[in-house]
């Protein structure tokens, strides 16, 4: 039934790279927003409005497969993912209204590290020595962005490096809901369920939103919901080694953004923290790749 959500595959790496570039600018122009309507409203309050408007995003599957996409085998899974994913939301909306938006979006890409990590430690999944050296380094480029002892950490920072690690038990849960559950089944749940559990931390700090307000949350939450669809449909057009690395784009984006409204210029310890970071995790995306051939090849 599931396989009614997800359209027959076909491999066209070229706009895979154009819509994972397209989910950046949708991704940048989110955070954007999040920093911008801070000063007004509570971070909580916006993550609440941030995934109710991007039910928008997901109407059209259910106006095209009808009750389709509700279909799952594994709603326990889809269950925790939405609540650790809900909690990680939490902390990183609140880290973008506390901490730089180029050192949020640096340090969010450590997700996929951790992700590795996990998967060593809990899946008994074997990591070669090059990908043992990939998440060190990749590690080292948090603490260039950081550099603890000459520059204090701050509360943000810290909840974006909590948040990416939630994000990375994230990462792990829909690898294994993958192998049963379409990316449109995975995104309406994620959506339908973070809805409701997020709805309580926004009525502890509720205000009441302006109509030009709610204006901004629904832009927000529209780009949100759509720069998720787009990163998922990127990765099914071609290789995740291919695709992945147009992400970081979003770091340039997010960083022009920053400067042109926030007036937040990244320092060159950023820009090389971040790039030690994406390194690590395309190289730990390759390496994956390659592993998964070598095991097509040996089955």
């Amino acid at each position: 039934m599931n396989e009614e959500c997800e359209a027959p595959l076909t491999s066209n790496p070229l706009k895979g790279m154009l819509l994972m570039l397209g989910a950046g600018f949708c991704l940048a122009g989110m955070h954007a927003f999040i920093r911008f309507l801070s000063d007004e409203m509570h971070p909580f309050e916006i993550a609440f409005f941030r995934n109710l408007f991007a039910l928008f995003a997901v109407a059209p599957w259910f106006i095209r497969l009808g009750w389709a996409p509700i279909y799952t085998k594994k709603l326990g899974l889809m269950f925790w993912r939405a609540v650790i994913n809900s909690i990680c939301m939490l902390g990183f909306f609140l880290a973008i209204s506390l901490a730089p938006l180029s050192e949020v979006t640096a340090l969010g890409f450590t997700a996929p590290i951790y992700a590795a990590i996990i998967a060593a430690f809990f899946l008994n999944e074997r990591i070669g020595l090059q990908r043992w050296m990939a998440i060190i380094f990749g590690l080292a480029g948090v603490f260039v962005i950081l550099r603890p002892g000459f520059e204090v950490i701050g509360l943000g920072q810290l909840l974006v490096l909590i948040s990416a690690l939630g994000w990375g038990v994230c990462l792990i849960m829909i690898k294994i809901l993958g192998r049963t559950e379409s990316s449109v089944t995975i995104t309406a749940y994620m959506s339908i369920m973070m809805v409701p559990m997020l709805l309580g931390p926004a009525i502890y700090v509720w205000v009441w939103p302006t109509w030009q307000q709610l204006g901004w949350l629904s832009l927000l939450g529209i780009l949100g919901g759509i720069g998720q669809l787009a990163m998922a449909e990127a990765l099914r057009m071609g290789p995740t080694h291919v695709i992945m690395p147009v992400d970081f784009a979003r770091l340039l984006i997010v960083s022009f953004i920053a400067y042109l409204f926030f007036s937040e210029v990244p320092d060159a310890f950023v820009w090389l923290g971040g790039f030690m970071i994406f390194s690590s995790t395309a190289f730990i995306t390759y390496r994956e790749h390659v592993k998964r051939q070598q095991e097509k090849m040996e089955s």
